[in-house]
């Protein structure tokens, strides 16, 4: 009958209270046990593999093209072969007061973007009359020097330019003869590649 009802010198609520604490506590750490060996209530899976549901696996392959490092290449400078290059003439033939214009074309016809300087200090238009050299775009430059063109593939660059009729030489000489009556041939350059030869008369 001690345990249903305790006695004592304390009043009996005191003895319930102890009884209860005693038992109480063991009750406690099964629980804690319990709980740490379950994971802290995550699934079985989970607290196996040391994840959570939103946590991609540590060993998960990276998504294409996206490292932090990898950078894209630079455009390189159009090869050659590469450019496409034409130099047509506003007309076939030149009365005495008339200027010769030019149509510059720069093509792309690779597969990749590439660069080409454009500018005076790199492209150059030159004139000659049989073995005459007459004048030359790069002798006396107007214009930037530099004129660097990002052309994708089959994009073109379109310019004009045109020849007041006189010659030139390096460094902008003056005091050069005069230009006469005959024919005449234009080429373009730049970038390592050429076009056509445009044939035209002056009157």
């Amino acid at each position: 009958m001690g345990v249903l009802r305790p006695a004592g010198p304390l009043p009996s609520r005191v003895y319930w209270i102890r009884r209860l604490v005693v038992l109480g506590i063991p009750l406690l750490l099964v629980v804690v046990i319990v709980w740490a060996l379950t994971g802290r209530g995550a699934p079985a899976d989970a607290a196996d593999t040391g994840q959570t549901g939103d946590q991609a696996p540590a060993d998960a392959p990276e998504a294409p093209g996206t490292t932090d490092d990898e950078e894209p290449g630079a455009p390189q400078a159009c090869a050659p072969e590469a450019l496409g290059l034409t130099l047509a003439a506003d007309a076939a033939s030149y009365a005495a007061a008339a200027v010769p214009t030019f149509t510059v074309t720069l093509a792309n016809t690779g597969d990749v973007d590439c660069l080409v300087d454009a500018g005076s200090g790199q492209l150059e238009i030159l004139i000659v009359s049989g073995e005459d050299r007459i004048w030359s775009s790069r002798d006396c430059p107007v214009g930037p020097a530099e004129r660097q063109l990002l052309l994708a593939p089959d994009q073109t660059d379109v310019t004009q330019a045109q020849w007041t009729r006189v010659r030139s030489a390096e460094g902008c000489a003056t005091g050069l003869p005069a230009v006469k009556s005959g024919t005449y041939s234009a080429t373009l350059a730049v970038g390592g590649a050429a076009a056509a030869p445009q044939v035209f008369v002056l009157e």
